[in-house]
């Protein structure tokens, strides 16, 4: 970041706040410099800010790529990604088991461009080689399912990719760089809502790619000229959280893991999901994968369906319903009605969504306090 001659040779403590949207510069020599990469240097913030750089080194470090770049959302994360590296007549092959709307932008509206998806259940190693029968440019996968925590082995599908020169990329906003890093496993692009767990406080909506590969300044264009730019203050805020991201998550971790055994035994529910407990259909991969804990969320479904849910809402209003996920306190979610809404009832059906199915985000709290106040929802 450029120095301030006002500040003389102090140097602030916490980044600045860099709130312009345009650079002036001396001459004409200078500008064409910036824009050749041959000095450092910023002219309009939708092609770049020192806030977003800043938090996008810090972000690359983390990631263990060689570059890193801050977007607008999780979703435009993904949508600069697919605009800058796929053409139309191209294929993407997809995890059955996304966020609705990551599902609703490969499966409707790239088709109206000439993109084709196929959905595979990616947990199946088999299933994504017989997809490979016909070429495809990105495999795109989560690293836990939302909402039910379903994991994929990261390492095999990337490998699985590469013999088919295809780009594996993971969304890893559930778990954070904290408990897995996707390049380090051999993923192409490693994309993250920064509005969620590294953000952390519910007060930013951020994205960010990272990736090691030879496509940043693809990438960048595609952001420029697509308008999937940040903000400099929800960057200089996510720069914040980022600070304590690893004592967030690793508290945020314990406590859900001691929440959902606690919730297993409790009345009125009928499972609990969580890839921590041996119950987890893919608990033994993350055992392998994830050196951290399993993370701060989990799903249980409670008897009764939507009625048991409204019941719940209504007598424990202390656990936030809050269609998001990450804040430092605990909060709740219910995917039918909110994340996977826009999915047909067949799909929900498949994936195990069912109208009493809560998503809950664990926070930071005293455990008992969360237990306490979800104890309300369960007499």
């Amino acid at each position: 970041m450029s120095t301030d001659p006002l500040l003389g040779r102090s140097v602030p403590l916490v980044p600045p706040l860099y709130q312009s949207s345009v650079y002036t510069l001396p001459d004409l020599d200078v500008l064409d410099r910036i824009v050749n990469l041959e000095e450092p240097g910023f002219i309009y913030a939708r092609d770049g800010h020192p806030n977003a750089r800043h938090l996008a080194e810090q972000l690359a470090a983390l990631e263990g790529g060689t570059w890193a770049l801050v977007c607008g959302s999780g979703m435009a994360a993904i949508s600069a990604i697919v605009l800058a590296t796929v053409q139309a007549g191209e294929r993407i092959i997809a995890s059955n088991r996304l966020y609705g709307r990551t599902t609703q932008l490969f499966g409707q509206e790239l088709s109206r461009f000439g993109v084709k998806t196929t959905f595979v259940d990616t947990g199946d190693l088999e299933q994504v080689r017989q997809a490979f029968r016909e070429p495809a440019k990105l495999l795109f996968v989560e690293t836990m399912s939302n909402p039910l925590c379903r994991m994929v082995d990261v390492p095999r599908l990337a490998e699985i990719a590469h013999q088919h020169e295809c780009l594996l990329v993971v969304d890893n906003t559930f778990a954070t760089p904290v408990l897995l890093k996707p390049l380090e496993r051999g993923a192409d692009f490693a994309m993250e809502s920064l509005t969620k767990m590294i953000g952390g406080h519910s007060d930013v909506t951020l994205g960010l790619v990272a990736g090691r590969g030879e496509h940043l300044q693809a990438m960048s264009a595609a952001i420029s000229i697509w308008g999937l730019a940040s903000n400099p203050f929800d960057c200089w805020l996510a720069g914040r959280g980022l600070a304590t991201l690893p004592l967030r998550m690793k508290a945020a971790s314990a406590n859900a893991a001691a929440m959902a055994d606690w919730l297993a035994e409790q009345r009125g529910i009928k499972r609990v999901v969580y890839p921590g407990r041996a119950d987890h259909p893919d608990h033994e991969l993350a055992k392998t994968l994830f050196t951290e804990g399993f993370g701060n969320m989990l799903c249980f479904e409670l008897e009764g369906g939507r009625e048991g849910v409204n019941r719940f809402l209504r007598l424990a209003p202390g656990v936030p319903f809050s269609p998001s996920l990450g804040n430092t306190t605990t909060t709740l979610s219910h995917p039918g009605s909110t994340s996977h809404r826009y999915v047909s009832p067949a799909e929900k059906k498949r994936q195990g969504i069912g109208d009493g199915l809560i998503r809950l985000s664990v926070g930071v709290e005293e455990l008992s306090h969360i237990q306490s106040e979800m104890k309300r929802g369960l007499v």
